[in-house]
This record gives C-alpha cells, structure tokens and sequence, in this order.
C-alpha cells in the first residue's frame, strides 16, 4: 500500500490502548530491517528521520526508499521528520513525500511555540500531513538541539490543551520526564502527569526518549495514552555493535554487504520486540 498519513494509525491506536514505534533509521538497510519487522509482525509502522539524516541522504531518496518499503509490505507506513526548527526544510519534505513531520519550537515561550506550530500545520494540513509538535522541554541530545537536565522542562496539562485548541495539531509530545539518548540511570516518568495531559488532550501522544525505558515503565506510558514510541540511540548501538563485530572477527573484510546484513538483522529482531511490547504487532490487520 502506498505511504500514509500517521493520524489515522495514531488515533486508532490511542483508541486501543497501544502504541506506534517510529524508528529513526539512517541507511537503507535500517529502513528495509524495521519495515520487515512490521511485515512480520503485522504491525503498523513510522519510519522517522532526524534533520542530520535528511541533511545527509537527501529528503527526496529517504521518501523514494520509504515509497519502495510501503508499496510492497501489506502494514500501513508512514514517514516522519523528527524534531525539525527549519520551516523550509519542513515544506521540502512535504514536497518529497513525507507523511508526517515535526515542528519542533519547545525551545521558545509558549506564544512563539504556538505561532511557529500553526504555520506549519496550516501548511501540513493542506496536503494531508500528520504534525506532531512538543510542549515543555525533553532532555537529552537530539542531533543538533541539546537540552540539559537543568533545562529539561515537564509540560503543563492545562497548557497543552490550549496549545491543541490554538495550533490544531495532530499529535502532542508532551515533557514528561523521558530523555534522549541512553538513560544512565532509571527514568523519572512522571506518570501522574501522563494521566491528566492525557484527560486534557484528545488526541495522541508522542513518548520520545524510547531507547531503555523499562518494559514495564514502557507498558504503563502506552495504557497512560501514549500512542506513539520513538526509538532512535537503542538502534543506532545495535546496528552499529553487529558491524563492530565483524571487524573483530574479519578484520580483512571489505564487502559491506557482509557486514551489513549481521547488522540489519540485529536491528530486525530489536524492532519486531518493541512492536510486540508496545501492542503494535498484529494491528495492522485492522487497516485491512
């Protein structure tokens, strides 16, 4: 099936008490090994790219692979700009074909946050696209944003109803205590705050900073109304650990396709167990 929007797949997941994982991925054989994952899984799927990414690839060859992956697989995808402060670069996705992007503005007061996000989702809106913004500051590194711990801000419930009712978007990815990155110890998930953003606030929400949160912590954000996971660090170290692992063993290797597929595979099996933990796997039979 061709590339869709996430709202629908979103919303029907909130109404069921699961989650979506989107996964960063940064080559081709990251995108094919988390799209066979959800084929597998019966799962539905966000393929995500950072800013770096798309600054890398080019936003044009990241949508023709995504177009290619979800042309063939029989689950609904979708594909996402993650965490993106450039308004051009937002529209020139959109041009490309993404499905859904992100207007990051957490950085600024509430009323420029909410200034900047209703540009774009008049803009996204007007093609069909999906807009996921941020309220309060997650923590962590995020390509280029970096947001310290001091600086990590947990977002207002009745804040982030006015930010849905004056912006209109899609999908809310409040603060809630999560970070980017790997967690040096266990996270301080504010669930008491997921619960009453979640009464406020209609539509999905986004938990950001997936990569080792706790399953059980992961499973009580999901029930909370979190209705979309990113994972990005977890899979970067897995794929990148399977290569470093050839070279120890081969170090005269030279044929990335030998070294690739180990780590392709890696990232696979990794990806089909965060949908089963999420709730994902066997949900994409409900878009048939």
């Amino acid at each position: 099936m061709p590339l869709v929007s996430s709202t629908a797949m979103l919303n029907e997941a909130r109404r069921n008490g699961y989650a979506v994982v989107a996964f960063n991925v940064h080559t081709l054989e990251m995108l094919q090994a988390v799209a066979e994952a959800a084929e597998e899984t019966e799962s539905p799927l966000i393929i995500q790219t950072t800013v770096g990414t798309v600054k890398h690839l080019g936003p044009e060859y990241v949508a023709a692979a995504a177009t290619v992956a979800a042309d063939r697989s029989r689950v609904p995808i979708a594909l996402h700009l993650d965490h993106c402060t450039d308004f051009s670069l937002i529209v020139r996705c959109i041009r490309a074909g993404y499905t859904s992007v992100m207007i990051d503005a957490s950085m600024h007061p509430f009323e420029e946050n909410v200034r900047q996000t209703a540009k774009v989702t008049e803009i996204a809106h007007a093609a069909g696209v999906n807009v996921e913004a941020e309220l309060g500051k997650v923590g962590g590194v995020e390509d280029d944003i970096v947001v310290t711990e001091h600086e990590a801000l947990l977002a207002d419930p009745d804040e982030c109803a006015l930010f849905l009712e004056r912006t209109g978007v899609d999908t809310l990815a409040p603060a809630i205590g999560t970070a980017h990155g790997i967690y040096k110890g266990e996270p301080r998930i504010d669930f008491e705050r997921i619960a009453k953003i979640a009464e406020r606030v209609p539509v999905p929400l986004v938990l950001h900073g997936g990569s080792g949160i706790p399953e059980e912590q992961v499973k009580r954000c999901v029930s909370l109304g979190m209705a979309k996971m990113n994972v990005a660090t977890e899979l970067r170290i897995l794929f990148s650990d399977a290569i470093k692992r050839v070279f120890a063993e081969h170090p005269e290797e030279n044929d990335p396709r030998k070294y690739m597929v180990p780590a392709k595979q890696a990232l696979k099996q990794a990806a089909a167990a965060k949908m089963r933990l999420t709730g994902a796997a066997g949900r994409a039979r409900d878009f048939r």
